[in-house]
């Protein structure tokens, strides 16, 4: 039986996130979604007050990272 156009707006709106990934994937074919490993240089203070925090928290590095490019609110890029 066919779904009605009122029950598919209904799916779509309750998983528009899920949308939102599968188009994306569709348009880039990666995955929005996981890690990846990335190598970058830091000056020697700035390691040692990540590792600082990594033993005041005990968080890793990179989610202590993540957290504060995440509170820049930094613009989307496109």
């Amino acid at each position: 039986m066919p779904l009605s156009k009122k029950t598919i707006n209904k799916i779509i709106e309750k998983y528009k996130d899920v949308f939102d990934t599968l188009i994306k994937y569709d348009e880039t074919r990666e995955w929005p979604i996981g890690r990846r490993r990335i190598d970058i240089t830091l000056d020697k203070e700035t390691i040692k007050k990540l590792k600082e925090q990594k033993e005041k928290t005990g968080k890793s590095i990179s989610q202590i990272i993540e957290k504060a490019i995440k509170n820049q609110n930094l613009p989307a890029v496109s």
